[in-house]
């Protein structure tokens, strides 16, 4: 039936799903999670399913006519998944895929894969070569930039959410002492068996990260994180070359060109690409093997429930990013154990919504 199986029709639906610990960073707060729930119906009454983050409310509508007007372009084309992206790369070439455009996209391409897993009765993991096995995950589900006396005991929990081996902290406050104090706190709460990695989310300039990175470079932190504007490479590549910490970055880019001139810019120690920014399955697919070819520890950016699949057949699988912000409209979201996402034995991504919470979170 897989190789039979055409395109029928996209419908998205957006939701405003509440955060369970409200993210604050350096450079913004979300009230809510903005989310697009993508169904990819095909003529055999197989149905792909994914969803993108918008981050911000008013994304949403443009977001949605990006879906409409790239469904117009692929309505009867065959379930290819590959050939979907090509073409519509083709399509938008004048245009280009960045921005909202391109969160589109790949909600698409990871729709139109997790029905051909689903037509071939297998999880998404399987169709790609891999197997369902563990994941390991960092809980990002919280530290936030908040009161430093707050952030242990936050620290704490998170851990014992799921047996977690490693948290993020934010950091990026005004006052680097007071980073330097969260630090701390977090890592004498966990111990040394749990790793912390710490995310600036692009505040500062060049010379600040160089001079907080050196602040905090004997602390212990597993990575810096995003510590300047994402797309600055020259940028980076002097802070990589003035710190000991290693420095994570990659969740913003857009395609496998921007990470070749990071990766050649040596602008990074490791790369943690987002599926809905990176092209999708199709476009993380590239990433990897960019990553493997370089040698690069490759993580993931959010989405939890794709990137489970992805990083189980990335060679230089390094860690998943766990949020939980997609769960309430989730019917199984996935789940942890061990500080591990356990891949769902169940044919494509997995992904199914709970109909209830749907229609409760629409916006």
């Amino acid at each position: 039936m897989a190789t039979h199986l055409k395109i029928k029709n996209v419908h998205a639906r957006p939701v405003m799903v509440p955060f369970k610990r409200p993210p604050v960073s350096a450079s913004g707060a979300l009230p809510t999670a903005a989310l697009i729930l993508i169904d990819l119906e095909t003529d055999g009454g197989v149905v792909g399913r994914s969803y993108v983050f918008g981050y911000a409310p008013w994304t949403v509508k443009p977001i949605m006519g990006c879906l409409d007007a790239l469904s117009e372009m692929i309505k009867g084309d065959a379930l290819a998944p590959f050939d979907i992206e090509a073409k519509l790369r083709l399509r938008l070439r004048l245009l280009d895929t960045p921005g909202l455009v391109g969160i589109a996209l790949a909600g698409i391409d990871m729709c139109a894969w997790d029905a051909l897993a689903q037509a071939h009765a297998v999880p998404l993991v399987k169709l790609l070569g891999g197997q369902v096995k563990p994941v390991r995950a960092y809980n990002s589900c919280g530290l936030w930039i908040q009161p430093v006396e707050k952030l242990a005991d936050e620290a704490a929990q998170l851990v014992a959410e799921g047996g977690f081996s490693a948290v993020k902290l934010r950091i990026g406050r005004d006052d680097p002492a007071q980073d330097l104090a969260a630090a701390r706190s977090v890592k004498k709460r966990v111990g040394d068996k749990v790793s912390v990695m710490s995310d600036f989310n692009q505040r500062l300039t060049v010379n600040d990260a160089i001079l907080r990175g050196r602040l905090l470079d004997d602390e212990g932190l597993y990575w810096i994180e995003e510590p300047v504007r994402h797309d600055d490479y020259a940028g980076y590549a002097r802070i990589c070359a003035e710190l000991r910490t290693p420095i994570q970055t990659g969740e913003n880019l857009v395609d496998t060109f921007e990470m070749a001139d990071a990766i050649a810019l040596e602008s990074l120690d490791y790369v943690m690409p987002d599926v809905q920014r990176i092209g999708g399955v199709t476009g993380w697919l590239r990433a990897a093997a960019l990553a493997h070819a370089h040698d690069i520890e490759m993580s993931s950016h959010l989405f939890p429930e794709y990137s489970c699949h992805l990083l189980a057949v990335t060679p230089t699988c390094h860690w998943l990013e766990y949020v939980d912000w997609a769960a309430p409209v989730l019917a199984e979201p996935v789940q942890v154990k061990d500080g591990n996402v356990l891949i769902p034995d169940r044919p494509g991504s997995g992904i199914a919504w709970n109909e209830d919470a749907v229609r409760r979170y629409a916006a």
